[in-house]
């Protein structure tokens, strides 16, 4: 059996990854979603085990200690990880893994999993940026600059994943990714099988 995709969405923080991500999953019912794990509160409309699995930092360590994740990173003061899971064995089942994790995580799991497939998720420009991270209405003054200063940062490595898609509108950008796995399923790499069977008859 073909072996399901590892399809890693990141970009800076305020790009619209949950947004894209929500959306792409509505789009592609066999897609499955891998949820992480964070310290941090749950932001209004946000429910555990849904958006995320939301620990306390005791238990997210001692899920470390014991191998539990594939990725973890502390952001911003907050742990967040990608529990390990039933990962691996629903891709050798044949099944698309959607994983929406930061860049720090998402360089993390390239070393882990360089058969995955790495998009990276980038503003229109750095003025809407600033604009969408305003939006959410969450951000002081101080936390907004410095959630600019290291997009600027960011955006350049941006430049080791394998796509990169412009987040102008999410209907765009879903069209772009859902463009991308096809293209992926394509590949004749990972699609031996199909000249197998040909090549027996």
């Amino acid at each position: 059996m073909k072996k399901g995709l590892l399809i890693v969405v990141s970009g800076p923080s305020g790009t619209g990854k949950g947004t894209v991500c929500h959306e792409l999953l509505e789009k592609t019912p066999e897609l499955a979603y891998s949820i992480s794990a964070t310290t941090r509160a749950p932001r209004e409309g946000e429910q555990d085990g849904v958006n995320y699995y939301f620990l306390s930092k005791e238990r997210f360590e001692q899920l470390i200690s014991e191998g539990g994740f594939l990725e973890y990173a502390n952001v911003y003061g907050n742990y967040y990880g990608t529990p390990l899971g039933k990962i691996e064995e629903r891709r050798a089942a044949g099944q698309d893994i959607l994983l929406e994790i930061d860049i720090q995580g998402a360089l993390n799991v390239m070393k882990k999993c360089p058969d995955g497939l790495f998009i990276f998720l980038l503003p229109p420009s750095i003025e809407e940026l600033e604009r969408r991270l305003r939006g959410r209405g969450s951000e002081t003054e101080e936390s907004l600059a410095r959630r600019m200063g290291n997009a600027k940062k960011e955006i350049g490595i941006g430049r080791k994943y394998k796509y990169v898609v412009v987040n102008d509108t999410v209907e765009n950008a879903v069209r772009d990714i859902k463009s991308i796995l096809a293209a992926e399923h394509c590949r004749v790499e990972g699609n031996e099988h199909l000249f197998e069977e040909l090549e027996k008859e």
